[in-house]
């Protein structure tokens, strides 16, 4: 059984990282193009950020995505990063139970879930879950960060649109591309679609 992040804990973790990484909310919020006000209604779980508002929001702090799932964490907490969800059954061998894995809901139902069992420097592994009708962002919303994307549907249908173009990939089809490329993921059909994400290189968040 997993467990899932009430919206007001996932505002919360936010603004606790923020905080410690001693940012202010207005100096965050400029850098995000949007209004104080709107980021203080997420902090405190008013509203609720799409998968690219929380992608560029981490992006401001420097921060892994991974961190959001741990809450006992301090973002000046060196890598790698322990995890309290993990545990060691074996020297160096880190081992995370299903029933204890983390998984954090976002706009439009989109729902994601790390895998790794421990947050990995430079790299970030994820599933993402996309209810029908559910994209990454708002319409014409690409999403832009660091490191380089690769991914594979593993159920339903995503269509990836990037700004010279889109592709449309089905179960068991495999993507890879900077994570520089403007890009947004739609789930256009009635079913619910699943992929996993390898996210790596140089950023510290993922897709």
């Amino acid at each position: 059984m997993t467990t899932t992040f009430e919206l007001d804990r996932l505002g919360a973790r936010i603004r606790s990282l923020r905080q410690d990484a001693g940012i202010s909310l207005t100096a965050v919020a400029r850098r995000l193009g949007i209004s104080a006000s709107a980021l203080s209604q997420i902090e405190t779980g008013v509203l609720q950020p799409s998968v690219s508002r929380l992608v560029e929001i981490m992006a401001v702090l420097d921060l892994p995505l991974s961190m959001v799932f741990d809450e006992t964490l301090a973002s000046s907490f060196p890598p790698p990063y322990a995890s309290p969800s993990a545990c060691e059954p074996v020297a160096q061998v880190a081992v995370a139970r299903a029933d204890r894995a983390r998984t954090v809901d976002l706009e439009e139902g989109v729902v994601y879930r790390r895998l790794a069992p421990a947050p990995l420097p430079g790299t970030e592994f994820f599933e993402s879950t996309y209810p029908p009708g559910a994209a990454s962002g708002g319409a014409g919303s690409f999403l832009v960060h660091s490191g380089f994307e690769t991914g594979v549907v593993t159920a339903g249908t995503l269509t990836f649109q990037f700004a010279d173009g889109e592709v449309e990939l089905g179960p068991g089809d495999s993507i890879s591309f900077p994570a520089s490329k403007p890009h947004r993921i739609v789930n256009r059909t009635d079913d619910v679609a699943v992929a996993t994400w390898l996210t790596v290189g140089t950023g510290s968040t993922g897709a």
